[in-house]
């Protein structure tokens, strides 16, 4: 199986060590990766936030990105998910939208930590999210 994996989940899965993290690392080593092109600029800019806000440590956040860029996830370009994602843009941001086209493309599941993106009307793909905290 295919999992299209956002930035929420790839960023758990690389710096948080709580039960989102464990999810996200669980979720993604079970399967092949997908996940637009988008995913690698998303997930570079969560970690400069998450490093300027004094989250992560500099090396912390260098190595997450370095890491980041070194996984094997088959990358996709907008254009041809162009139509899908703005069918969808009245219940998601076309970045959203792309996450979910690919998903529906590749036949397979989305990762996400985006509850509110797992409930939105539209999507024809599986989307799954780390259980609710107790």
């Amino acid at each position: 199986m295919t999992t299209v994996v956002d930035a929420s989940a790839l960023v758990a899965a690389l710096v948080d060590q709580g039960p989102d993290g464990r999810w996200a690392s669980a979720t993604l080593a079970a399967d092949r990766a997908a996940a637009p092109e988008l995913l690698l600029a998303e997930t570079s800019s969560t970690l400069r936030q998450l490093e300027r806000r004094g989250v992560l440590a500099p090396f912390e956040a260098a190595g997450a990105h370095q890491a980041a860029l070194r996984l094997d996830v088959e990358l996709f370009p907008f254009e041809p998910f162009a139509t899908r994602t703005w069918e969808l843009r009245h219940s998601l941001t076309v970045y959203d939208a792309w996450y979910v086209a690919v998903a529906e493309m590749v036949g397979g599941r989305l990762a996400t930590l985006d509850r509110r993106m797992a409930r939105a009307d539209g999507p024809r793909c599986e989307i799954v999210v780390p259980p609710a905290p107790h």
